[in-house]
């Protein structure tokens, strides 16, 4: 039996804060050091009251991600608040509540459990998304969603098309500070060419950017929007940039369907490549972007990915059906990506590794007809050096300029030790 959105949406229904404001103003009060396991934004602005948002009405953007330590949703946290006059929820790609699948949303719609209207903001932007914005009458803008760290997971983007339609509109926006998952060492991968500028790159950062969603924000207000919207981020207190998801002691819910663990995130930067080509990624699987594979392949592939040596990681051949998506229904073989290794384990070298050996033991290898490959690698680079027999050493480096540009840009902005 197949549940609607709206009937599935019914039935689940049955201290003081360290903010940055907007660019270029002084840099903001760090979190304060605690010996304590890290406390989200969320926390922090809960346990302060709430009172950087009194006097305002609040609209939040939010996704199931959007939990306490103990895993109650914060809407329904903060709308039995008396102190926080919550007016508004704004889904983004598969919906507040979580009900639909990449590529969808949940529509406009009552909340069953609070009664607040929830907007959808998928795929809106600029003045149509500020006029969303408007007709819920909000003051004030809270963005609060689980990033994974890469380019290419669109969320990073609905904060960025929030923020321009909130400057637009008027509005206060408020960002609350969560994990970077897979830590916030280095920037990694290519860096987007605005020209292939898209959903999944809306900016020239890197594939792999090593930023919190307020540090985005920050670099997003001074790099990147037209004019700086009135921005203040909610810090975590006790997170190190060397810190995995699981030094955090936070409930990993996963942000999309297709997102199950922190380790999926761990290898998404490089291994959501994928998409651009007719091999599966893994969709349909338990170990999405963990297993690739397609029909025709076969033990030479992991034989010849594990050959090269790559630090932090071990290639098992495997076989596999997918449930839906690529190859649905059809025994495929390819291999599981075993990461023994996270701190010396490079997601990008390794997609591109893995891009390479592909093409080069499997004759059926094939980029998807409309070149998303370009739009995920952020420029025909890629694709077009692996097409001319290039290394993963030489792929790799022809980025190294750019994402060393990068790097300096995202030195500014970093707001953890």
């Amino acid at each position: 039996m197949r549940l609607s959105r709206r009937a599935l949406l019914t039935a689940t229904a049955a201290a003081g804060l360290a903010t940055a404001p907007a660019a270029p103003t002084p840099a903001p009060v760090p979190a304060a050091a605690t010996g304590d396991r890290p406390r989200t934004g969320f926390d922090r602005l809960r346990s302060a009251g709430y009172s950087l948002l009194h006097g305002h009405r609040v609209g939040i953007v939010t996704n199931p991600t959007g939990v306490t330590t103990d895993v109650r949703h914060i809407v329904d946290v903060m709308h039995a608040d008396a102190r926080v006059n919550l007016v508004a929820v704004f889904g983004p790609e598969h919906g507040f509540r979580g009900t639909a699948q990449a590529g969808g949303s949940e529509g406009r719609y009552d909340d069953p459990a609070t009664g607040l209207p929830v907007y959808d903001t998928y795929l809106k932007s600029g003045q149509p998304l500020a006029d969303v914005f408007t007709a819920s009458g909000v003051d004030t803008v809270v963005f609060d969603i689980q990033d994974v760290g890469a380019r290419f997971y669109t969320y990073i983007w609905t904060l960025y098309d929030c923020m321009e339609a909130a400057r637009l509109a008027g509005k206060r926006f408020v960002v609350l500070d969560r994990p970077n998952p897979v830590t916030g060492r280095a920037a990694l991968g290519p860096v987007l060419h605005k020209e292939f500028a898209s959903f999944v790159g809306r900016q020239p950062i890197a594939q792999a950017h090593g930023m919190t969603v307020a540090e985005l924000a920050r670099l997003f207000n001074k790099e990147f929007l037209t004019k700086p919207v009135a921005l203040e981020t909610v810090l975590m207190s006790g997170w190190k940039r060397s810190d995995f998801y699981d030094a955090s002691g936070l409930p990993w819910v996963p942000p999309s369907p297709n997102m199950p663990t922190a380790d999926t995130a761990l290898v998404y930067s490089g291994t959501c490549l994928f998409e651009g080509t007719n091999l599966s990624e893994g969709r349909g699987t338990t170990r999405p972007f963990e297993l690739l594979g397609a029909e025709g392949l076969d033990g030479r592939w992991a034989g010849a990915v594990g050959g090269l040596g790559l630090p932090g990681v071990h290639f098992r051949e495997a076989y596999f059906a997918p449930t839906f998506s690529k190859f649905e229904g059809t025994t495929i073989g390819g291999v599981q990506i075993h990461v023994n290794d996270r701190a010396a384990f490079d997601p990008v070298r390794t997609g591109i590794a893995l891009l390479v050996t592909a093409k080069k033991v499997w004759s059926g290898f094939a980029w998807r007809s409309d070149h998303w490959i370009d739009k995920l690698t952020g420029s025909t680079g890629v694709r077009t050096m692996i097409d001319a027999g290039a290394t993963t050493d030489e792929v790799v480096a022809s980025w190294r300029d750019e994402l060393a540009a990068f790097r300096r840009t995202r030195k500014e902005h970093l707001l953890y030790g």
